[in-house]
Parts: C-alpha cells; structure tokens; sequence
C-alpha cells in the first residue's frame, strides 16, 4: 500500500474529522486524481520533442500520457484543428498516492529556490494546481537522457471539499510545502 495512502486512513481522516466537525468520512476531502500535462508548442517545428517529452511524461508518471489536439483553428497561433498541442496523464488509485509522495518529497525539494507553493492556487472547487518548470526536478528522469527542458503543469483534484481551505487542510496534512509568505 501506498504510504500517504495509508497515512490519510489512519492519521490524516480522524484529524479531519475532528477539525470539521466529525462529519461522515465519506463526504471529508480526499484525492480524486492527478492530472500532469505538458504544453508541446515547439513540437510542430521538431517531432523529436513529441517523443522526448512524451518518453519523460510516461517516466514521471508511470503510465503512458495521451496526446491533446488543438480543438479550434486559431491563425494568430498559426495552430489548426486537430494538430498536437500537448500530452497529459491522468493518474489516479495507489499510483496518485505514489506520484504525490514523490512529488512532495523528492521533486519540489529540487526545485532552485524553493520557498514553497503558492497557498492561493485553488481554483474555487478545492482543486489546486501548480506549475514546474522543467521535468528534471523528479529522480526518475536522468540528465544525461534529456534532450529537451520542458516545464509541466500538475492539477491535484481534490473530491468531497466545500472549500478552497478544506482541501488546504487536506494538503497540509500530506505535508505539502505551501509558503507563509503570501
């Protein structure tokens, strides 16, 4: 079993409890999935970045990413429909709790001056979602394989949440850096 897994049902679900006034622990806050994407803007000049990026996602993930179209033609992007403008995973189950340990643990010590994240990044609905800028900040992606730098975006979507602070609670008690500047 996944260790923050195991930590939300024994430690972090009675806390919460207590905190929000005992209710139910199936209507507590708890992680519905990760959505890891990356933008593949320049990959229309270079299909080998595509791959690169598609190969790292994958590694990062541990599942194969799927790759997003352009849904509209925009001519002011010189995009058209149906040209590959990203990849995403989707990840959810015991590899979530897996990601977000690693993420938590490994990856954000990593990033160059790191003062934490940014505690206001809640979008309304208790989803929270964060930007890295380059893929080398996780372990599992070796430097000498790299041949393009390419930043991610990770949306945590936070299920059974009535509010941007419940889900920080939540994130909290998984031990998420968030900054007390800001």
């Amino acid at each position: 079993m996944a260790r923050l897994l195991e930590q939300y049902r024994s430690e972090i679900v009675p806390t919460l409890q207590k905190k929000l006034d005992g209710r139910n622990v199936l209507s507590l806050p708890r992680l519905e999935k990760i959505v890891v994407s990356m933008g593949l803007g320049k990959s229309r000049d270079e299909p080998k970045r595509t791959e690169a990026a598609m190969q790292d996602l994958a590694t990062i993930a541990g599942q194969k990413p799927v790759l997003t179209k352009a849904k509209k033609s925009v001519a002011a992007f010189h995009l058209r429909q149906g040209v590959v403008v990203g990849a995403k995973v989707t990840i959810r189950g015991r590899r979530m709790y897996e990601f977000l340990d690693r993420l938590i643990n490994l990856a954000m010590p990593r990033i160059r001056d790191f003062r934490g994240m940014d505690p206001n990044a809640f979008d309304g609905r208790g989803s929270y979602s964060l930007g890295v800028t380059e893929q080398l900040v996780f372990p599992e992606v070796r430097v000498d394989d790299v041949k393009f730098q390419q930043g991610m975006n990770i949306t945590i979507v936070i299920m059974g949440s009535r509010s941007d602070e419940e889900s920080r609670s939540l994130l909290e008690a998984f031990g998420f850096p968030f900054s007390r500047d800001q």
